[in-house]
């Protein structure tokens, strides 16, 4: 007789500004294009595209090529995913369809920092209110409000002001509280 295998828990884990430092790329573009210094503490509490003191910068940013392929990545995330794939499956999941030049950079992006995750554990999407895993880590609002499963906010210079879900500043909390978790199933 076939014994069916517990149902593994899922996790989708938003790139851009979770698994990549779109902030500190910000920053150097900005300080590179204008030669003006950026401290990253006024960026506290301010959406993305208002940021800056050149309002379109943020919005060509993210359409110049290369911007995207070359992201810093956020520190302990690469390492984190990788523990946490052995509990759950983790999906990458990217809204990368409003900039489309993001498609392809992302995926390269994603081939060199993380080739240990396969093509069919990643998600490019318009609208992430589609995805349907238990848990949603994402820096942003917008993705985690419609989310019906346990909306996990990671904390980014634009959310520092928002208290609706629960809150994991950096890699080492997201361990811990996914640690927990797995005590608990």
């Amino acid at each position: 007789m076939d014994e069916k295998r517990p149902r593994r828990r899922t996790i989708a884990v938003d790139m851009d500004g979770v698994l990549a430092d779109t902030e500190t790329h910000f920053i150097r573009y900005y300080e590179a294009e204008s030669g003006v210094k950026v401290d990253k503490a006024t960026l506290l509490g301010v959406p993305e595209s208002q940021a800056f003191p050149d309002k379109t910068a943020v919005p060509r940013y993210v359409r110049t090529p290369g911007f995207f392929r070359t992201l810093p990545l956020i520190n302990g995330g690469a390492e984190a995913i990788k523990i946490l794939m052995e509990h759950f499956d983790v999906y990458i999941v990217s809204a990368a369809m409003e900039y489309p030049l993001s498609l392809f950079e992302k995926k390269q992006w994603l081939e060199e920092h993380f080739p240990f995750i396969s093509w069919k554990y990643i998600v490019f999407c318009g609208d992430k209110s589609i995805i349907k895993t238990d848990y949603l880590i994402d820096d942003h609002l917008k993705n985690l409000d419609p989310f019906t499963g346990i909306p996990l906010l990671f904390t980014a210079a634009h959310n520092v002001h928002v208290n609706s879900h629960h809150r994991l500043n950096n890699w080492d909390e997201i361990l811990k509280y996914f640690e927990m978790i797995s005590r608990k199933l």
